[in-house]
């Protein structure tokens, strides 16, 4: 039920009912004062909230701007590339909605607390203002009331009309606060209803769009968030890919002999123990040592030592000789000549396989024996695949070309095995040269280059090897083609033959690292393989390697018109000039930049 009108009427007879009409309004009115005070108060609470938000959420995006990625190896994939730069898109678009929010929370205060605030101080304290006059008024009205009407009627006539002329005013006085007073109630109780209202709304506006820059942003992201998704799965199945292959090669270091000398820079290196002699005897110091054979130089770091800075000492080996057991008290010693030191040096090994490692790198006088490690090494062998063979012919066969998951699901091991001893395919393909390998993929992210590469080093394979690719490649391209079937996309297939096509030589952590890029090359192969495999004429072999890496100068000057072409004055030399994929381009290097130039612009030189 609604609040009762007050007619101006009504404040001449100031009846009990127009006062109890009146209370009742004035009850209202402080109602709505005490909910305007509490909800100034709500808001400074949620302003102060968001400015907390705000910073927190600016300190989280300054982490992400601050925090760089590290990857494993000498160079990143593309897919790594974007990962490591996720985060500073994440920073931007934190910070962009960061700024729209900051925006929000400055008008806050200009159109919800100020109009609020002035709406309770300017109409409700007007009304009470009217109030207090009213009251004052009322007071005064009704005593005077009370005294006139208490005068004798003896009184005198002018006494008499002086009083009336006294009431008159009083009352008059009375009915203007009243009739002031119900105007102004009445004019807070309506006005409450727009200006009360409106600094919500324009609140909520505000409000509305924050949210609306968020849609914005989160729709203007969502290829980007595609891309990165696609990047993120990219790098779960080469992690998966490499994990197997990292815990295969954790398994052989495992069970491989405990003085397995593992591939390094140097020819052998370890911990030896030093016979030190002393007036009192001699001690033995553990120092860890590096021999290099080809330079005979031999280095000593002495980890016992606590002082910092100390170089390692570094010497030229003479001859090393085994030495023998009943000569010292010591097991595992050998001796050792340098040009630096008179004397010999007494060293101890670890073990008994341990010392013969050592001298069998020093070339010492006892007797060799096969390194535990060679068993571990691949030989990639000159011998290739007859690729004429009819057996091969499961490659043009369609049959469970759209089975779900092909070539991601093991085979029972027995027939694997028994497969591989009358179908030399798997193992062959797995012993392939790897020329591709050598491909840099941190030296440039133009795809058309990294295609050109490719296809300059396909064309280097010996001639069976190069066949026996084409055949695999388009089986791969015929299977990709039905990945709507089967769910083996180019990527998904470059994950598994990567490792497979371009095995290292050395197996090592750092080697099972850079299997990502032996992915991307297979997906390469795959994606341009009409490109790569171009058939090319025997001439056209000879004229096309011969040129290759040679130099060159420019007759006139070119400004390039792409970022992959090179920008060059008249006279320019170039170096590692060779023919591009590209009809009437060469590829060159200027200026330590490398990118195309037109073939009628230059000279060989």
């Amino acid at each position: 039920m609604g609040l009762p009108t007050l007619e101006f009427s009504d404040s001449f007879l100031d009846s009990p009912d127009f006062r109890e009409r009146l209370k009742c309004h004035e009850i209202e009115l402080e109602r709505t004062n005490k909910f305007i005070k509490d909800l100034i108060k709500d808001g400074n609470m949620l302003i102060t909230a968001l400015k907390n938000l705000s910073a927190a959420v600016q300190k989280f995006s300054q982490s992400l701007q601050e925090f760089q990625f590290e990857c494993l190896g000498d160079a990143e994939t593309d897919d790594e590339v974007n990962i490591a730069q996720s985060f500073k898109e994440f920073s931007q678009l934190l910070n962009t909605v960061e700024e729209e929010r900051r925006r929000l929370i400055q008008n806050a205060d200009d159109v919800l607390i100020t109009p609020l605030e002035k709406f309770r101080k300017e109409q409700i304290g007007a009304a009470k203002e009217g109030k207090k006059k009213f009251d004052k008024e009322t007071e005064k009205y009704y005593s005077t009331l009370e005294r006139h009407l208490s005068l004798s009627s003896k009184k005198k006539e002018a006494y008499l009309q002086e009083a009336d002329t006294q009431i008159d005013k009083e009352r008059q006085l009375f009915y203007d606060a009243s009739l002031e007073y119900v105007f102004k109630i009445q004019e807070v109780q309506e006005k409450k209803k727009f200006e009360f209202v409106e600094p919500l709304l324009a609140f909520l506006q505000g409000l509305f769009t924050f949210y609306h820059e968020g849609y914005e942003l989160a729709h203007e992201f969502e290829p980007y968030k595609q891309q990165l998704q696609f990047n993120l799965q990219n790098t779960r199945n080469n992690f998966v890919s490499t994990k197997q292959e990292v815990e295969k090669l954790m398994k052989r270091i495992r069970s491989a002999d405990q003085d397995y000398k593992p591939p390094g820079q140097w020819t052998m290196e370890g911990f030896l123990y030093v016979q030190e002699k002393r007036p009192l005897g001699c001690t033995w110091t553990r120092h860890y040592c590096t021999y290099e054979k080809s330079s005979k130089t031999f280095t000593m770091s002495n980890t016992e030592n606590k002082s910092a800075g100390k170089q390692p000492e570094v010497f030229k080996l003479k001859s090393c000789i085994r030495r023998k057991t009943d000569s010292i008290d010591k097991r595992f010693c050998f001796d050792i000549e340098v040009a630096e030191r008179h004397g010999v040096m007494t060293l101890q090994a670890l073990s008994e396989s341990n010392r013969r490692l050592w001298l069998e790198a020093m070339d010492g006088r006892e007797p060799v024996r096969n390194s535990a490690c060679s068993s571990l090494k691949y030989s990639f062998g000159a011998g290739c695949i007859p690729c004429s063979n009819s057996s091969f012919c499961f490659f043009h066969c369609h049959t469970g070309i759209n089975t779900m998951g092909l070539y991601r699901i093991g085979g029972v091991n027995s027939k694997v095995q028994k497969l591989m001893t009358t179908v030399f395919l798997v193992a062959s393909i797995s012993t392939l040269p790897s020329f591709l390998f050598i491909l840099s993929f941190s030296e440039s992210d133009d795809q058309n280059y990294r295609v050109r590469a490719v296809h300059a080093l396909v064309h280097k394979m010996p001639e069976r090897n190069k066949e026996m690719l084409e055949l695999l490649i388009k089986h791969l391209v015929r299977v990709s083609a039905q990945n709507q079937s089967n769910l083996m996309t180019v990527s998904n297939l470059g994950v598994i033959f990567g490792p497979t096509l371009m095995r290292s030589q050395e197996e090592t952590v750092a080697a099972m690292m850079n299997i990502k890029f032996q992915n991307i090359v297979v997906e390469i192969l795959i994606e341009n393989f009409n490109k790569v495999s171009h058939s090319l004429t025997l001439n056209g072999l000879v004229s096309y390697f011969c040129c290759l890496y040679r130099d060159a100068k420019a007759m006139y000057s070119c400004e390039a018109e792409h970022s992959h072409e090179l920008s060059f004055p008249q006279g320019a030399h170039f170096s590692n000039v060779y023919p591009s994929v590209e009809p009437g381009w060469l590829q060159a290097t200027y200026e330590g930049k490398t990118g195309l130039i037109p073939e009628n612009y230059v000279v060989f030189l």
